[in-house]
């Protein structure tokens, strides 16, 4: 499919060096004026034993300086979102004045840089030198909170869009991809620089429900009190304060909103990290959660369903569209998690669609993750059940002529 500075397109063929190797010059041509800056290649596990040699297909014929990706069950081209069939998806970008650097970091080596000053001193970039980090992981082995942590602190401020590689998990089998080389293990980062930067929209897919409160007593992973009250008995006050049709939508659907910036005075869906609530006792009153909540932290129960997402993802991008005025969108990259697709919203292509609604035409590709990473009140995390979405813009707005 054609776009302005882009072009995605999808194989279905299965392994096949002939037919792959003209898909992908094909591809190329598309492209007016032609030359590609960057590659995303997303691949399904039926390519695996061949990845390597699709790889290189894909640079020689595609004729791509710099190439990333990774594996997902699901991938996505344009507007759609084949949750199954495909086998490869490809997109190729033309970012007039951006200089890409791009690096494979491996478990081992992520688990010995401890700082943020390793980190700068690994890649050879400050944080004022780069605009936005393209990021593919494997989840296997990866002790990711801590990579971002310290990777948030190497680069404060700056977007970090991609996720996770979902793959073939009875065999405990994923892949990430820089240029020709297939990488089992570790992570994949492209920075990218000078005139193109990258905006992000992240859509949680939730709501918050209720009041906000202010966590009083917290350790590990565990909320103990809610405004001086055990943390369960204020997790049952709210859902008995929905209306009936609030709380049969919230049954099973229920979430913790932790603030980012809790001394905002208004909070919104998109001030809070969305956290799995994992359970609750009524006995001792705490709350288990998928995270590390700290005392004096605003926090705010949230509810997840199909509505929910369409419409906080809607609202995202009407705003990404007035923020964007006057800068063309050159492509992107869309990271959707399993559990969303046809499997939330009953229907397929939502998450793609939209943004083709909204933004496009414009050439995006991704895959379905198993964790999303983006960005929410100007720091990076890891998410579940999340769309991340990456957009490649010039920094500033184009001169007329």
């Amino acid at each position: 499919m054609q776009f302005s500075h882009g072009a995605t397109g999808v194989w279905k063929g299965g392994w096949d060096e002939a037919g792959i190797t003209r898909w992908a010059t094909a591809l190329r041509q598309q492209l007016t004026p032609p030359g590609v800056t960057l590659g995303l290649v997303f691949m399904a596990p039926s390519l695996f034993s061949h990845a390597e040699e699709v790889l290189e297909i894909l640079r020689v014929h595609g004729r791509i300086p710099c190439l990333v990706g990774c594996s997902g069950v699901g991938l996505v081209s344009g507007g759609d979102e084949f949750e199954e069939g495909a086998d490869l998806v490809l997109g190729l970008h033309r970012l007039p004045g951006a200089t890409l650097k791009a690096f494979h970091f491996d478990n081992d080596e992520i688990d010995a840089t401890e700082d943020a000053a390793a980190w700068i001193q690994k890649t050879g970039l400050s944080a004022d030198q780069v605009n936005g980090w393209l990021v593919f992981a494997s989840p296997f082995d990866l002790n990711g909170e801590v990579w971002l942590r310290n990777w948030n602190k190497a680069y404060p401020g700056i977007p970090a869009i991609g996720g996770l590689a979902s793959g073939d998990f009875s065999a405990q089998q994923s892949q990430v991809y820089l240029d020709g080389a297939v990488h089992e293990h570790g992570l994949v980062a492209v920075a990218l620089t000078g005139d193109v930067t990258l905006e992000t929209v992240v859509s949680q897919g939730c709501t918050p429900i209720g009041d906000s409160w202010t966590i009083t007593r917290a350790e590990r992973n565990f909320i103990l009190g809610i405004a001086n009250r055990p943390a369960y008995s204020v997790l049952m006050e709210t859902f008995e304060g929905l209306s009936p049709e609030e709380r049969k939508k919230s049954q099973n659907n229920l979430f913790v909103g932790l603030a980012i910036d809790e001394y905002r005075e208004e909070l919104h869906c998109g001030d809070f990290l969305v956290r799995n609530l994992l359970g609750g006792d009524p006995k001792n009153g705490a709350l288990a959660v998928g995270a590390y909540p700290r005392a004096g932290q605003t926090l705010q129960f949230q509810r997840r369903d199909s509505e929910t997402a369409d419409a906080e993802l809607s609202a995202l991008l009407a705003r990404a569209r007035t923020d964007l005025a006057g800068r063309p969108i050159y492509g992107g990259c869309l990271t959707v998690c399993n559990g969303r697709g046809s499997r939330l919203f009953g229907v397929p292509n939502h998450d793609a669609g939209l943004v083709q609604e909204q933004l496009g035409p414009v050439a995006i590709t991704g895959f379905f993750g198993h964790g999303e990473l983006g960005p929410v009140a100007r720091q990076n995390f890891l998410h579940g059940y999340t769309a991340s979405l990456g957009l490649f813009v010039p920094k500033s707005p184009l001169r007329p002529g």
